[in-house]
């Protein structure tokens, strides 16, 4: 059982459970279909409004690839150091090939979630496919032992991702907790069986000129059981150069942000320390706009 830092013990919280859960086969289903997609478009944009994060349900991802990814993971941990060490020179390829099969789900997933942000901003669907072209995508798989303290404590700090998206599948211990925007409070976010929980990133922020703001959340260590979760991060181009979408800003609402070269906030940020936010790397506050 890990050992926790007494500075990260937090106060108990109880979970929420009206962070929109958004059903993506109304998308495809043929009675209204106008209507749903419409529909489910406006729920998207309201979530990313008033949320930065909601959950999607029936999105496509094949509900047996994701048993057997969670299989491969959970069988790579449960193995001593000395095994998981041998497995980076000697890969299996057919768990390889499970893996390989979960990163295109996700990647495609992303993209399609992507597009419904952009028509939710009143943007054209595929408006920043392109930013996607030499995509610098990643997958983690975070584990994390049950914490040897009676009382909550942090797994990971408070932090915004860097990238546009992240799409995460979270087990049922749960643990995440998104700063609500309404009363800058922390809440849980509830597990919803065989959904993948989606988070606005920096890059998002940006291009809809802080419309839709990127979401602090942080993770929870559990006392009692060891904790998955497997977040996606979806990342434009390294050479990419992040700006407002000229469609989201006119004399009446100008521009928020400078431009910014993803690349280099990436390298910056990707050595940073959530436990320091002082610690000089970029954040999205050094690129904004001086009123």
């Amino acid at each position: 059982m890990g050992e926790c830092d007494a500075a990260t013990i937090q106060p108990t919280l109880e979970d929420v459970n009206d962070i929109p859960v958004i059903d993506l086969s109304l998308l495809s289903s043929a009675d209204n279909a106008g209507s749903n997609a419409a529909g489910v478009v406006a729920e998207i944009g309201k979530a990313c409004e008033k949320w930065g994060v909601f959950q999607v349900v029936n999105h496509g991802v094949p509900l047996e690839l994701q048993a057997k990814f969670d299989l491969v993971m959970k069988q790579f941990f449960a193995q001593p150091v000395e095994e998981k060490r041998k497995l980076r020179k000697d890969i299996d390829v057919a768990k390889q090939e499970v893996c390989e099969e979960y990163g295109r789900e996700m990647e495609k997933l992303s993209y399609r979630l992507l597009e419904l942000i952009c028509l939710s901003l009143g943007v054209q669907r595929q408006r920043l496919n392109g930013f996607f072209k030499d995509h610098c995508n990643m997958g983690r798989i975070i584990h994390c032992p049950p914490c040897a303290v009676s009382r909550p404590a942090l797994g990971t700090h408070q932090h915004t991702d860097v990238g546009a998206l992240t799409v995460l599948s979270q087990d049922d211990v749960g643990g995440l907790e998104v700063l609500r925007k309404a009363d800058g409070e922390w809440v849980q976010v509830t597990y919803v069986p065989d959904a993948y929980v989606v988070n606005v990133g920096d890059m998002l922020e940006v291009w809809s000129n802080q419309k839709y703001e990127s979401l602090q959340h942080r993770a929870m260590a559990n006392s009692d059981r060891e904790r998955f979760s497997v977040p996606f991060f979806f990342n434009p181009a390294l050479y990419v150069v992040v700006e407002p979408l000229e469609e989201l800003t006119n004399e009446q609402t100008p521009a928020k942000y400078n431009a910014l070269n993803w690349g280099k906030y990436y390298s910056s940020r990707k050595y940073g320390n959530f436990k320091n936010p002082d610690m000089d790397v970029l954040r999205l506050r050094h690129f904004k706009v001086l009123e």
